[in-house]
């Protein structure tokens, strides 16, 4: 079938809408109908060449939400008008990692950005040249195939253009604070950058019974934001964020330091390491560029003060846990989804989405397909 999708020709590059052809499901997949894909700034890595994909041309997208179209001869759990939240770690169930409870590190994540299927093929088409699915999901275009296990079912009464930021953004910054972090009730914790991701360790402090979270960011209405969804205190650099903590704590420092900011360096990692008190925690949630090496912190200082530096995908969640957790807190209203998008985008803006989201006016952009 033809399907419209954002495709990178080029990396660095620009996303161009064009018509791709999709592949009928085999046994273990679905073929899914989008209705909402989030613009997430993992996808513009791949744009800006931060993050390499290991084929081109690359269909991107890896945050959304929609419906079963088709279903292979194999698939057990779903039927054709399900809805589902794409998850784009396949948990396979069966690895060591999914034994023990971390789905996100299952093992089928080595297939993240190879831009096949399990079984190393592809499913979408240009011409006679194979176009790379992101994640295996590929929510960038408006039908795409993926795994059985890449899917999570979802109830029927939660609107699908609301579920969509469930796929990636709300667990990786609420789980970055629920979970990496390990925020306790009357804790201080700092948030670095505030975006999509960000905001939601916001959420996730808060959820927590954090005391203070100071959200910490350049652009005013980010801060704005923040205060309007949890935080307590709003600073628009990390010297003032580690100032109010140590001011808060008697001059310890904040419990944890999140970092969520666009793209991660040492540097980024040092202020929220300095921000810390002994025992504290930092927390790298965001991605950096894929050759950056190297944290300039103090190693005496990291033994002796017993620092923990923690790294994070998907806010240590599981999917198939997490997701159905996080609906079932928005449906009882204590977790706020509606008021993360900024601005909705039919798919052929999604370059101007982006732009939007690198000047700093959006919390999410999200591109709807109906």
């Amino acid at each position: 079938m033809k399907s419209r999708a954002a495709v990178l020709w080029e990396s660095p590059g620009e996303w161009d809408v064009v018509e791709v052809d999709v592949d009928e499901p085999k046994d273990h997949e679905i073929l899914v109908r989008y209705v909402s894909a989030g613009l997430c700034h993992s996808d513009d890595h791949v744009a800006k060449g931060d993050v390499p994909s290991a084929h081109l041309p690359y269909c991107g997208g890896h945050e959304g939400a929609g419906v079963v179209e088709q279903v292979g001869a194999a698939v057990r759990d779903l039927r054709p008008g399900d809805h589902v939240v794409a998850s784009f770690i396949p948990g396979c169930g069966r690895c060591r990692w999914c034994a023990e409870g971390k789905q996100n590190l299952c093992d089928n994540g080595a297939f993240m950005m190879t831009g096949t299927q399990l079984d190393g093929t592809f499913r979408l088409h240009h011409g006679d040249v194979d176009v790379a699915q992101c994640s295996l999901v590929s929510t960038f275009s408006e039908y795409s195939v993926l795994p059985e296990w890449g899917a999570i079912k979802i109830d029927k009464s939660i609107p699908l253009q609301s579920a969509a930021l469930i796929g990636c953004g709300v667990p990786t910054g609420w789980g970055s604070a629920v979970n990496a972090a390990a925020v306790r009730p009357g804790q201080v914790v700092v948030v670095m950058g505030v975006g999509g991701i960000g905001i939601n360790a916001v959420q996730g402090a808060r959820h927590a019974g954090a005391l203070r979270i100071v959200a910490v960011d350049p652009v005013e209405f980010k801060r704005e934001s923040a205060l309007k969804l949890g935080a307590t205190d709003a600073v628009g650099t990390m010297a003032e964020a580690t100032a109010l903590a140590k001011d808060l704590t008697n001059g310890q420092g904040a419990d944890s330091a999140i970092v969520c900011v666009g793209v991660a360096t040492g540097e980024h990692v040092a202020e929220a390491f300095a921000a810390v008190r002994k025992d504290g925690t930092v927390v790298l949630t965001a991605v950096a560029n894929y050759a950056a090496t190297g944290i300039p912190v103090n190693l005496l200082e990291l033994a002796m003060y017993q620092k923990r530096i923690q790294g994070a995908l998907f806010g240590m969640c599981s999917p198939t846990r997490d997701v159905p957790h996080l609906l079932e807190m928005y449906r009882q209203g204590s977790l706020r989804l509606d008021e993360l998008v900024t601005r909705r985008y039919p798919l052929e803006e999604i370059n101007q989405g982006y732009a939007d989201m690198h000047a700093g006016v959006n919390l999410r952009g999200v591109v709807d397909f109906a």
